[in-house]
């Protein structure tokens, strides 16, 4: 065990028992663990990304892509409910790595894992920025162009005139709010979520239910659009892109998972949670992406942040059309607060693990919140919002959650052989093929992926591994007592 020096599962179950005689109250029960993961997966990736990929890679077949997202998240998913089931802990991913295959690539995944909270959490706010564009234009009110795109982006304004934007104002003040919100130890209660899981729910089935009547067939031919001569755009390469592009949608698995620690009886209501927000969301995706682009030419979802706001000017609810873009935009909070609180959540477990300064796992001694890790994920994402564009965002998230997916599936297959005897309340069926399909599944996906995105994931794994090499390894709480007890 200490040559890769792991993580004993008997210490994180002492962990577990320790934060729970602390003050962790578990709560949750599979239902709201279900609202949870409904709650983070209705978001962005439904309400913007599902145009850029229809737009840009797959057309009308962005549903298959959807389809395929779904198989490889289900593998993934099934693993995920072993071990939170197994592991009722705190940290997700990254604590799985951490005892199943090693300090190393538990650091590798938990610094994926901070990428993906983070970016996703930059995603949803520009997304946020775009339909709050959308809703006050609908009213006469126009906000400055250069003030709500990022310095990457070029606009044409209604004269002709084509300018270059300067931040995304809006997309950095949300981030700065609900972040404010979370350093003091706000948050909603289990109605609140269920409110305003329902209003997006509602907004998803009420857009299905109307817009079906006015799908045009002609929209969706070709279902397939022939492939450019260029990998990704269009044809099967592009529904392969297309699908590594929606995998973002799917990253409420990871939200739930580091709920673990304050849910009621996690060996049950974990894998209720995790499986059962899959497949409602699975439904929801096929349906809601098929109408979208029967109303309108994929085309026209190319360049756009707000797609159903363009859907719907297709149908005669022209009315509905704002009502719609304010539910997005109140559910978008919720998205941006709850994935903010996730990443916050596994960058405290490193710090605990002394991976991390110290600083970083110190709790505000009122608001009872890792505070100061608050403050400097609001600078950087904030920043992050307001100057990248949400295609390029949308797309590091997707590969961050994809790796972590595919470490979560090694890692079920291999401590079923490292430990076969350890209790398991829910287990993976069909191991080893169930694993070894969502890595398949997964690493195919990544590989569709556009090279500028790979390139932005392995420099950040390098700043990652020089950050662990100069400070994490030295100062491993577990490689110290693991050698100490030698």
């Amino acid at each position: 065990m200490k040559q890769y020096y792991k993580k004993p599962l008997g210490w994180l179950l002492q962990e577990s028992g320790e934060e729970a005689s602390h003050g962790l109250k578990r709560t949750l029960s599979g239902f709201q663990l279900v609202m949870l993961g409904l709650g983070v997966i209705i978001g962005a990736g439904l309400f913007s990304l599902t145009g850029l990929a229809a737009g840009n890679n797959a057309g009308p077949a962005v549903t298959i892509s959807f389809v395929v997202a779904a198989v490889g998240c289900a593998f993934a998913g099934l693993c995920y409910a072993e071990f939170a089931a197994m592991i009722p802990v705190a940290g997700s991913a990254y604590t799985y790595a951490y005892t199943t295959m090693g300090e190393m690539l538990a650091w590798i995944i938990g610094w994926d894992l901070v990428l993906e909270f983070s970016v996703g959490a930059a995603t949803v706010s520009i997304s946020w920025s775009n339909y709050l564009v959308e809703f006050l234009a609908g009213y006469g009110i126009y906000l400055p162009p250069r003030l709500v795109h990022s310095p990457f982006e070029t606009i044409t304004l209604p004269g002709g005139e084509v300018v270059h934007g300067l931040f995304n104002l809006p997309a950095a003040l949300v981030v700065i709010l609900m972040s404010y919100i979370l350093m003091r130890g706000t948050k909603g209660s289990a109605m609140w979520n269920a409110v305003v899981v329902s209003l997006k729910v509602g907004v998803v089935l009420v857009f299905i239910a109307l817009g079906w009547k006015y799908i045009q067939p002609a929209n969706l031919v070709p279902y397939i659009p022939k492939n450019t001569g260029e990998l990704g755009h269009f044809g099967w390469s592009g529904i392969l892109r297309g699908a590594g592009v929606v995998f973002f949608v799917f990253l409420g698995f990871d939200i739930v998972s580091t709920a673990a620690q304050e849910t009621k009886n996690p060996k049950r209501n974990m894998p209720i949670g995790i499986l059962g927000s899959l497949a409602i969301c699975t439904v929801l995706f096929i349906l809601f992406s098929h109408v979208m682009t029967g109303l309108a030419p994929y085309t026209e979802f190319k360049n756009s942040g707000a797609p159903v706001a363009i859907a719907i000017s297709h149908t005669p609810f022209k009315w509905l059309g704002q009502l719609v873009v304010l539910a997005i935009i109140i559910g978008y909070t919720s998205v941006i607060m709850v994935d903010l609180w996730g990443q916050s959540r596994v960058f405290y477990s490193m710090s605990k693990d002394g991976l991390l300064p110290k600083i970083f796992s110190e709790i505000h001694p009122r608001f009872r919140t890792p505070w100061k890790s608050n403050i400097l994920f609001c600078v950087f994402i904030s920043l992050f919002a307001a100057l990248v564009p949400i295609k390029v965002v949308g797309e590091m998230t997707s590969i961050g959650t994809l790796l972590a997916f595919v470490i979560v599936c090694a890692g079920v297959w291999i401590l079923r052989y490292t430990m076969p005897d350890a209790p398991r309340p829910f287990k993976t069926p069909w191991v080893p093929f169930v694993p070894i399909m969502g890595m398949l599944t997964c690493v195919g996906m990544m590989v569709f992926l556009p090279l500028d995105t790979w390139l932005r994931l392995i420099i950040w794994m390098a700043i990652g591994m020089v950050i662990y090499f100069c400070y994490g390894k030295k100062h491993s709480r577990v490689r110290r007592e693991l050698n100490a007890n030698q």
